[in-house]
């Protein structure tokens, strides 16, 4: 059986990191949405300057933008096995696109990671990204100052700016959040405390995600 994973959560709950641990216990893609459109950012085509402005704002890429990147993905050979969906869906009609995609038979496992407000806006004032890769930077590589994956110079993003923290925050109840009671009443949804260390919420997940595949 594929392994379909869906994670929610809001900025700064773990969701990359999580994600990353997954889908190498399962040995299938992580596929961000956000470290596709930092690549269309970096390569500076018309669609990355149009989500660079957003992301700057705080604000969301459209959903039809979204939609179509992400459809085009899970297309690809590499996903035959299953992926881990890292900053999609986030808004309804981007679940509801998903669906038509895989269906709603629980074939896709979601997973909803909690963190409380103060605890998000506490992580984002300390995470770094490479400036190379755009990949967020370990404990071990801030403290070093280069990036493991590629030595390249590690930087504070820019959306996470503590007033901007605070506006995709906002962004996220009004927008995102309605996707916890479009997935609450499946088999396939979980709701997981993230706010504990990485590796005892890493274990829970692939617990759960292995049990369900199971």
């Amino acid at each position: 059986m594929a392994v379909r994973v869906v994670m929610l959560g809001p900025p700064g709950a773990g969701k990359g990191t999580q994600a990353e641990h997954l889908a190498a216990h399962f040995g299938v893609p992580r596929i961000s949405t956000g470290d596709m459109l930092r690549e269309a950012v970096a390569a500076a085509t018309p669609l990355g300057a149009l989500v660079s402005a957003v992301m700057a704002r705080g604000e969301l890429v459209s959903d039809q933008v979204m939609v179509e990147v992400v459809r085009e993905r899970l297309t690809r050979p590499d996903v035959e096995r299953g992926f881990v969906l890292d900053g999609f869906p986030r808004t309804v009609a981007q679940a509801g696109a998903l669906d038509r995609q895989f269906g709603q038979d629980g074939q896709v496992i979601v997973i909803d990671l909690d963190v409380p407000e103060a605890e998000v806006v506490h992580r984002l004032a300390k995470r770094r990204v490479c400036r190379a890769c755009g990949a967020n930077a370990t404990e071990t590589a801030v403290a070093a100052g280069r990036c493991v994956r590629c030595d390249g110079e590690l930087t504070h993003r820019a959306d996470d700016d503590a007033e901007v923290v605070k506006q995709r925050l906002r962004v996220y109840a009004a927008e995102t959040l309605p996707l916890v009671e479009y997935y609450r009443a499946r088999p396939g949804y979980h709701r997981v405390q993230g706010a504990a260390g990485a590796e005892e919420v890493a274990a829970v997940l692939a617990r759960i995600v292995g049990g369900a595949g199971a």
